[in-house]
């Protein structure tokens, strides 16, 4: 088993058209979590979403850390944070009048020695590029995947051509009082990067665009990376709020059994 350095950035910016930032964003470099959220909802209902999520899955991980020591039972562990925060916003909105039907997708990881698990619900993304190659490892809970992944169209792309809205969701945390969590497990190489975003990102800057900016990134620091991912975002239109964590894993400590 080999343990790497681990480095960690990120940023959530308002983008250039909404007044209010719906995102949220926690990472513990520590603990070596990350988790990214995009709220929906009308008013502030969104962002108190989003925040009520970050806020929930952070303080589990911080609570309790035997999810660190197998990647089964991070995974487990992923999953059921997850759930948890899906209660804490269903019971809030039915709670308060003015939050109302609002919530949240989300993608979470924490890394372990040589793996990362990780969980989400909605349309927020993991992404990994590994040898120059950008991969995504989630799949979209969302209308337009669902059609294509049921063959009615080959692409995304076709089926924007054809009208399909891209941000009709499928799932998200608190839409009712149970979700079903996706998990999986990845393991780590050196020179690995993840990309954890919101849709603020993924539909302003084509994926190309993505490794380009994260391939650019070797050898230098990760900061500069996340900063122009924004950049490129709002210089694009800035449509949507844009918020990202990324995870660089580094060059192996020690090896162990």
């Amino acid at each position: 088993m080999t343990v790497h350095t681990l480095e960690y950035a990120w940023r959530t910016d308002r983008g250039r058209v909404r007044t209010g930032n719906e995102d949220a964003v926690a990472v513990d470099p520590v603990l070596g979590f990350l988790i990214v959220a995009d709220g929906i909802g009308g008013a502030r209902a969104g962002e108190v979403a989003s925040a009520l999520a970050a806020e929930v899955i952070a303080r589990r991980f911080r609570q309790h850390m035997a999810y660190r020591l197998h990647p089964d039972a991070a995974e487990a562990f992923v999953e059921s944070a997850i759930q948890d925060a899906n209660v804490a916003i269903w019971t809030l909105s039915k709670a308060e009048a003015d939050l109302s039907g609002m919530g949240t997708t989300v993608v979470v990881g924490v890394v372990g020695d040589d793996w990362l698990a990780f969980g989400y619900v909605g349309d927020s993304r993991l992404y990994r590029l590994r040898d120059g190659r950008l991969e995504q490892l989630s799949r979209d809970h969302s209308f337009i995947q669902e059609v294509v992944d049921q063959g009615f169209f080959n692409t995304r792309e076709d089926a924007r051509r054809y009208g399909i809205g891209a941000n009709i969701l499928t799932r998200a945390l608190g839409s009712s009082s149970q979700v079903k969590v996706a998990c999986g497990v990845a393991d780590l190489a050196r020179g690995d990067i993840f990309l954890f975003c919101t849709d603020g990102l993924t539909g302003m800057v084509p994926e190309d665009w993505l490794c380009q900016v994260l391939t650019a990134s070797f050898g230098n620091d990760l900061e500069p990376a996340a900063e122009a991912l924004v950049r490129l975002a709002n210089e694009r239109g800035g449509n949507d709020n844009i918020t990202l964590a990324l995870l660089r894993v580094g060059e192996p400590l020690r090896d162990s059994v």
